[in-house]
C-alpha cells in the first residue's frame, strides 16, 4: 500500500534472542532450535484473522482491544473510530504494541501507529479488507467523525512456538 508521507515497506530486521532475565532459560542464539525466521512472522501475520492492539490512556493506564486488520508489505494496518478509546488514545500517543490471539504461536509487534493519508492507501486498505472481512470500510481523508486508518511502524518484534520455547524465542529490531 502507498502510504503518506512516507513509505512504509519493511526491510528485513536484524535477528537476535530476546533480552530477558536467565530465569526464563533463553538459549544462545546458536542453541536449541536456532532463531526463527522472518517469514514465521509474515505468513502468521498474514493469515490471521483477529489482532489485539495494545495501546495507552492519558492517565497511562493500558487499553487493549481486538481489532480486524491487515497485513500488507511487511507492515499492519488497521482501523478504528476517531472517538474510539484506541482512537483517542493513539491521537495522545502513538506507541503501539499488536499481538495475535494465539499463544502457541507467538507474535508481538511493537512500535509506533502512523495515520494513513494517501487517498490511494485508503483504497487499498478498503479493498483488501473487503476482500478478507466481506465488510467494507468507508473513510475520508480528515473527516472527524469517521474510521482512521493506521499503519504500524514496527520498531522491535518477538516470535516463538510455545511447543518450543526457548529454543527458538527470537527478537527483530529494524533499522531508522
Amino acid at each position: 500500500m502507498d502510504v503518506e508521507p512516507r513509505q512504509h515497506k519493511q526491510v528485513e530486521p536484524i535477528s537476535s534472542r530476546p533480552d530477558l532475565p536467565p530465569s526464563y532459560g533463553i538459549l544462545q542464539s546458536t542453541k536449541g532450535s536456532g532463531l526463527l525466521s522472518w517469514s514465521f512472522v509474515t505468513e502468521r501475520m498474514e493469515r490471521a484473522r483477529n489482532y489485539w492492539v495494545g495501546t495507552t490512556r492519558s492517565d497511562a493506564a493500558p487499553h487493549v482491544a481486538p481489532v480486524w486488520g491487515i497485513w500488507s508489505d511487511g507492515a499492519f494496518y488497521f482501523a478504528t473510530d476517531r472517538r474510539s478509546r484506541k482512537g483517542r488514545n493513539l491521537a495522545l500517543d502513538p506507541r503501539v504494541a499488536v499481538h495475535l490471539e494465539s499463544g502457541d504461536e507467538v507474535v508481538i509487534l511493537e512500535g509506533v501507529a502512523e495515520e494513513v493519508t494517501a487517498l490511494s492507501a485508503l483504497n487499498q486498505f478498503a479493498d483488501a479488507y473487503a476482500l478478507k472481512y466481506q465488510v467494507r470500510v468507508e473513510v475520508t481523508p480528515g473527516d472527524l467523525l469517521t474510521n482512521a486508518i493506521f499503519v504500524v511502524r514496527t520498531l522491535v518484534a518477538f516470535a516463538w512456538l510455545e511447543s518450543d520455547y526457548p529454543g527458538g524465542a527470537t527478537r527483530w529490531r529494524f533499522q531508522g
